[in-house]
């Protein structure tokens, strides 16, 4: 009997680029299985669809997106729209290595698509829903009356958001608990000892901004102290702003002894304004800041760091987006708040 011969692993066969016959032929299966097992059919064994994929990636194989497209009427894209009004590369990133381990072994790939500073928030967002681009959407930086969110909502396009809005109409989100973060980061503060606590803030228009904002006042409120809000700059001003920003707080006849600073690049901005004011961190003034990288791990400062998984956030806004577009799940299974963790930074 003839033996079938597998490609080496990472080669492609000769004769052109690879079909699902190809696959079919190498698997001894059928075209109509090795199609259904690339497309996780649930009625196929788990062992038939990990042979299948794994014969498709030894050899190479891609499947025809038009021909796809043609036959199923969806692109298998998904678009994460990319806002670049902050600088927090970082950030970003997570988010793309989460959404990208969501989307390993499926068929869906993933489309950043930048949005211009200059740009109004939902072109990009129009123009994949117009040109049918792809088959869902991930967005960032919500807004309490999120223009867009209203848009694909109207339009019956699925998405999903990283971050809430104030909308009545229910739509998927995954967000982070800001109004927990700043309450316990101001608690933490007032635990030490700490009188006059500033809150740096997102930007007024996006929604967690508000939380945070409410998060802090009941803290203070709590402990009879007063808000002290930073006024001129947000979380999302240049490092070098907030530390020229830190420095005339530490030269003022007020001083602050504690800061909330929800982001890691613009806290490092504000420890440098202070020590060049000769504050010493952890006795003059404490931090506290969100983690999302090492950067202050690096500087060996006794910073108090509240952890937000990124890299979670980007995977669950993927898995519950597909869900989406598979119509799989009510609602209710498609939103999720998660809470920051505590941890004192080095030394």
């Amino acid at each position: 009997m003839e033996r079938r011969s597998r490609a080496k692993p990472g080669k492609r066969l000769a004769g052109g680029q690879p079909t699902l016959r190809t696959i079919a032929d190498l698997a001894g299966l059928g075209v109509t299985t090795v199609s259904r097992a690339l497309k996780d059919g649930p009625e196929l064994a788990a062992l038939t669809k990990a042979r299948v994929r794994a014969i498709a990636e030894e050899i190479g194989y891609r499947p025809h997106r038009a021909g796809v497209r043609l036959k199923t009427g969806r692109t298998f894209v998904i678009s994460f729209v990319l806002n670049q009004a902050d600088d927090m590369s970082d950030y970003a990133r997570r988010l793309i290595m989460g959404i990208s381990q969501a989307l390993r072994g499926t068929q869906y790939h993933l489309q950043v698509l930048p949005q211009n500073i200059d740009q109004d928030p939902i072109d990009p967002v129009r123009y994949i829903v117009d040109t049918q681009a792809a088959d869902g959407i991930i967005l960032t930086h919500s807004e309490p009356q999120d223009l867009r969110v209203k848009m694909l909502l109207e339009r019956d396009f699925p998405f999903i958001t990283f971050g809430r809005t104030e909308l009545a109409t229910p739509h998927p989100y995954f967000d982070v608990d800001n109004f927990d973060f700043a309450y316990r980061a101001a608690e933490a503060l007032i635990a030490r000892g700490r009188k006059r606590i500033v809150i740096v803030l997102p930007p007024a228009q996006y929604t967690y901004s508000g939380h945070q904002l409410a998060g802090y006042r009941r803290a203070l409120f709590e402990a009879g102290l007063e808000p002290r809000i930073a006024q001129g700059v947000d979380l999302y001003s240049p490092a070098f702003t907030l530390r020229a920003y830190a420095n005339a707080l530490a030269t003022g006849s007020d001083a602050p002894d504690g800061i909330i600073c929800g982001s890691e690049l613009q806290a490092l901005g504000m420890i440098l304004g202070f020590q060049e004011a000769g504050f010493v961190i952890g006795k003059d003034v404490d931090i506290v800041n969100k983690k999302t990288s090492n950067i202050l791990d690096l500087v060996q400062l006794p910073t108090l760091q509240f952890f937000e998984d990124l890299i979670r956030a980007g995977h669950d806004c993927a898995k519950f987006l597909l869900k989406r577009i598979d119509g799989e799940a009510p609602m209710s299974e498609m939103q999720y708040l998660d809470f920051t963790s505590f941890s004192e930074g080095p030394p």
